[in-house]
C-alpha cells in the first residue's frame, strides 16, 4: 500500500510549471501534525493486521520544509513500522543533519531534477541549484554506502519539448552520481495552463523518447541504475501528446494507492479529490480503511468523476515499472 500525503503547499523555489511556485500569490495550506500522527498510527495497526507493507510518502510543495516532518517520520518508522519516502526539490540536502535523518528513517527519496544545469536552474528559479544538487547527492550516496543504509535514491524528471533531447545525457550523468533509479513524467497542464502550450510534449517528442528508451535503459543498467517507465506508461504519454482521452473503467481505487491532500481529504488519486474525497477524520478503524475501496467503487457507479474519462494518474499506467 502506498499512502501519498501532500502535507504542505509551501515551497521555496520558483518553478514556472508548478502551482506551488513561491512567486504565486494566495494562501498556502498545511495539514496539522496531530491529524497525520493519528492516521499514521492507524496505518501501523493496518500493517500489523494485514502483513501488508505500507509506504508512507511525503509530498508538497516542498515537504522537507514542513516542520513536523522529521519527528513524524521517526515515529512512523520506529513505532508504526511504516516505510517512509518523500519527493523533494533537494534544496535542503546540503545540510548534513537532513541527510542523516533521511538515512536513519527513510526507505526512499525522490529528487526532482529536470535537465542540465542551465535548464534546471532556470526552470526551478534556483541559480546554482544544479551544482548544489550534485554535491548533495554525491554526499548522500557516499554516506549511505559507508553506513550501509537501505535508502533507495530516485531522480524524477518533468519532460517538456525543451529537455527531451538532453534526457539521455542527464540520465547518464545521474547514473554517474550513484542514483538507483530514474523516473519521468510529462509536463501536465492542470497546474499552470498558461505555461503548458509552449512547453508540452508534442507527438514527435514522444516518438523520440520511445526510440531512446530501450538503448538508454540498457546503458544505465551497466551502471546499476534502473530507468522506470513501462510501455503502457509511454502509451499514456503518447495519448497526452495527441490530446486523446484515455478512460479507465476500473483503477482498483484504494486497493494499493491512496492520496491525501493538505486539507486532510483522502481519495483514490489527486485528480479525484473533489469528487470522491473523504476527510481522514472519518477513518477510525482498520475496517474503515479496508472499506475505502468498496466505498469508492459504489461512488463511481453513482457518479463517475470527470477525471476518470481521461485518467492522468501515473500509478494507474505503471510509471515505475519497466
Amino acid at each position: 500500500m502506498i499512502v501519498l500525503w501532500r502535507v504542505s503547499e509551501r515551497c521555496n523555489l520558483g518553478c514556472s510549471f508548478c502551482a506551488y511556485d513561491r512567486r504565486r500569490p494566495g494562501q498556502r495550506h498545511e495539514i496539522d501534525a496531530a491529524t497525520v500522527e493519528r492516521l499514521g498510527r492507524l496505518f501501523g495497526e493496518y500493517r500489523q493486521a494485514t502483513g501488508q507493507r505500507v509506504l508512507w510518502s511525503w509530498l508538497g510543495g516542498e515537504p522537507l520544509l514542513w516542520p513536523p516532518l522529521w519527528q513524524l517520520s521517526r515515529m512512523l518508522h520506529d513505532e508504526a513500522g511504516l516505510a517512509i519516502s518523500a519527493t523533494t526539490n533537494g534544496s535542503t540536502l546540503q545540510q548534513a543533519a537532513v541527510r542523516r535523518r533521511l538515512l536513519q528513517h527513510f526507505a526512499e527519496l525522490t529528487v526532482s531534477i529536470d535537465g542540465p544545469a542551465d535548464f534546471h536552474d532556470a526552470m526551478r528559479g534556483w541559480p546554482g541549484g544544479w551544482q548544489r544538487l550534485r554535491e548533495s547527492i554525491l554526499a548522500l550516496v557516499a554516506e549511505r554506502d559507508d553506513g550501509g543504509a537501505p535508502l533507495k535514491l530516485r531522480v524524477n524528471t518533468v519532460l517538456m519539448r525543451q529537455n527531451v533531447a538532453s534526457f539521455a545525457e542527464l540520465c547518464e550523468t545521474l547514473a554517474g552520481w550513484g542514483v538507483d533509479e530514474i523516473s519521468f513524467n510529462p509536463l501536465g497542464g492542470r497546474d499552470r495552463p498558461e505555461f503548458f502550450p509552449a512547453h508540452r510534449l508534442r507527438p514527435q517528442d514522444v516518438a523520440e523518447l520511445g526510440e531512446l528508451l530501450p538503448g538508454l535503459r540498457q546503458r544505465l543498467l551497466r551502471h546499476g541504475t534502473r530507468l522506470a517507465g513501462s510501455a503502457h506508461y509511454l502509451q499514456r504519454i503518447e495519448a497526452n501528446a495527441h490530446d486523446r482521452a484515455v478512460a479507465v473503467g476500473d483503477c482498483a481505487p484504494g486497493e494499493d494507492f491512496l492520496f491525501i491532500d493538505e486539507r486532510g481529504r483522502i481519495a483514490p488519486c489527486s485528480f479525484s479529490v473533489d469528487d470522491y474525497g473523504r476527510h481522514v477524520d472519518e477513518l477510525r478503524t482498520i475496517d474503515d480503511l479496508q472499506a475505502l475501496s468498496s466505498h469508492w467503487r459504489a461512488a463511481r457507479r453513482q457518479h463517475a468523476a470527470p477525471a476518470c474519462a481521461d485518467c492522468r494518474a501515473n500509478h494507474v499506467f505503471a510509471k515505475f515499472e519497466v
